[in-house]
């Protein structure tokens, strides 16, 4: 059993519950069939278990080290992604016209994910590199292009985002970073960038970092920032690496989790002059940002996942092995002991981690979907309805698996006991990895404001009209099964009070304490959304049952009750949350903070 991946779990997602096979009958992803798909995930699934997890905890423990003004990191993390670069998996999230594989992103999102589980702190550089390249692709110049996107596209060269500040943090609206013309059309770049992850190393000739800063004399605030493209190293016009661009390497940051992973602190023009050029128009900084945020947003979300799938998996694999006790009707001390996966509140922790993590894993390919619906668009119409519903859905995606996800990687280490603790098993390694997705590309509460106070309503609530045609198009499928028909009801329900919720909120006179239950709110529409990718499954898994696959028969039968679970242990605590954002309860925003400790 492997503990990175469920092939038998990932197959029934791709195919039976979010019909892969109807994407590779496109032209754009018709190169592709089932037998080629699955090709490419064996070669991503071996790589990973060769090459990135057997060192995974050692790296942990021997991060990477700030000597004499340089990054030294172990040698088997440039030989995982050479090994990841040499088999072209750099190219599986770039089109054709890019040199790329063009795989569906349903397919690009499940094989990465396959890397994050086997060494969360490798998979950073290539996955930022990717973002960085579809970045520049979509907002930069054909000469920049030119320049620097081919080495890119081919992993030759590593990419990054600088968008926070050691004084700014999460407010971009106060960075310092500034950006003065020069006379050739360049920028003079100043200022310092924290947490900067992959933003130093020598594993790579060239790093290319993605910089938001202000051009003097701009509007305040996000109005006025402006993104440029920053080498490590300049580029001549021939592609040949230059002079270094005075990027100082101020120091690390030791963080809990990713801990072989650099992340750095930048200072730009500290020890001489550092050249940016432009991305895009000056002042649409963080709207051009967003291409790289909103993908990066939907990676985070399946880290978090695919990290509660390794916890899971080892758990599970640990409870299925591991004899101690006997069931509690059996008193006699000569009898055999059972296997911890036999008593019941073991139980209760494998399920609780399996709605979580199956649960996200699908809502995570649907995401991928709709970015692969958008490309497939024929009409501006359906282009629209396939954005908006991923705009809506993508706080969901980013948070709700960096919260629950995060509690299946608790209920990991609570089944392994003493040993959940200890080094010597990777499941505290997953728990403190996972942590850090709370906070990457927007903490929970950013994205609470975002859906509760923006997503929600945006063009004219369509958004959320056409999520709700897409649950009551999977609810009309599951009651062709009448025994899945309560849970059909039980979603209505929910859906209903999200609209009572809302009806409440809008009738708000403060604004602050209207959204000031918005991180309530964004858990309890997660668990709606959620229940909603359990009822997919369960109509997909009813539909195999009666295809009558004898081997399949105990998949199938799990799913059904993971469904049922969810819906009866998780999707209530929903409901009782709603009822708290619509009453605009205030009892901890009324509080001052000097009532917190009375001085």
């Amino acid at each position: 059993m492997s503990t990175i991946v469920n092939r038998r779990d990932l197959d029934f997602l791709m195919y039976e519950t979010l019909q892969l096979d109807s994407l590779l009958e496109t032209d754009r992803y018709n190169d592709y069939d089932r037998e080629a798909v699955t090709a490419i995930l064996d070669l991503a699934q071996s790589i990973a278990e060769d090459k990135f997890q057997p060192f995974a905890g050692f790296l942990d423990e021997n991060e990477p080290q700030f000597v004499d003004g340089k990054v030294e990191i172990i040698p088997q993390v440039k030989e995982a992604i050479d090994a990841y670069k040499e088999a072209g998996l750099f190219l599986t999230g770039y089109d054709a016209d890019l040199g790329g594989m063009q795989l569906p992103w349903m397919v690009h999102q499940a094989l990465n994910g396959v890397f994050v589980t086997a060494n969360t702190s490798v998979s950073n550089y290539a996955f930022l590199t990717q973002g960085v390249a579809n970045m520049l692709h979509a907002c930069g110049s054909d000469e920049l292009k030119q320049k620097y996107l081919p080495k890119l596209v081919e992993g030759e060269w590593f990419g990054t985002m600088c968008l926070s500040e050691p004084q700014a943090g999460s407010s971009l609206a106060d960075i310092r970073t500034k950006a003065e013309r020069r006379e050739d059309g360049s920028y003079k770049i100043t200022g310092t960038k924290m947490w900067i992850s992959g933003g130093d190393h020598e594993m790579t000739d060239n790093i290319i970092h993605m910089v938001l800063a202000k051009v003097p004399g701009g509007p305040e605030g996000v109005k006025g920032i402006s993104l440029f493209l920053v080498p490590k190293h300049q580029v001549g016009d021939d592609g040949a690496i230059g002079e270094s661009n005075k990027i100082a390497l101020a120091g690390l940051n030791h963080k809990m989790g990713h801990r072989g992973t650099t992340n750095c602190l930048l200072n730009f023009g500290e020890s001489g002059e550092t050249v940016g050029y432009l991305v895009g128009e000056e002042n649409q900084g963080l709207t051009n940002m967003f291409h790289m945020m909103n993908e990066a947003r939907i990676g985070v979300g399946m880290a978090a996942t695919v990290i509660g799938l390794g916890g899971y998996l080892y758990s599970l694999d640990y409870a299925r092995n591991r004899p101690q006790g006997r069931h509690l009707a059996n008193k006699d001390p000569k009898t055999p002991m059972v296997m911890i996966s036999e008593h019941a509140d073991v139980k209760r922790m494998l399920m609780t981690q399996k709605v979580y993590v199956e649960g996200a894993h699908a809502l995570m390919l649907y995401s991928a979907k709709l970015l692969d619906e958008q490309k497939l668009a024929t009409t501006e119409q359906d282009k629209m309805r396939a954005s908006l519903l991923l705009e809506l859905l993508t706080p969901i995606c980013k948070s709700w698996p960096s919260e629950f996800c995060l509690e299946a990687n608790k209920l990991a280490i609570q089944i392994l006991g003493g040993y959940g603790y200890t080094r010597e098993y990777p499941v505290e390694r997953y728990y403190r990895d996972n942590r850090l997705n709370h906070i990457h590309e927007g903490t929970h509460a950013i994205h609470g404001l975002d859906i509760l106070g923006r997503k929600v309503r945006m063009a004219d609530g369509a958004a959320l009209k056409a999520l709700v045609q897409e649950i009551n198009a999977d609810i009309a499928r599951a009651n062709k099964h009448a025994e899945l028909g309560w849970y059909g009801e039980r979603l209505t329900a929910a859906m209903a009070k999200v609209d009572e919720t809302l009806a409440a909120v809008s009738m708000a006179k403060d604004m602050s304490l209207a959204l000031a239950n918005a991180t309530t709110f964004l858990d309890a529409m997660g668990h709606v959304v959620i229940a909603w990718m359990w009822l997919k499954q369960a109509t997909a898994a009813s539909n195999g049952q009666q295809q009558g696959a004898a081997h399949d028969a105990d998949f199938y039968a799990g799913k059904l009750a993971a469904c049922k679970f969810f819906y009866k242990y998780e999707l209530p605590k929903a409901m009782a949350k709603f009822d708290l954002v619509a009453e605009l309860d205030d009892t901890f925003y009324s509080v001052e903070a000097s009532q917190f400790t009375g001085q």
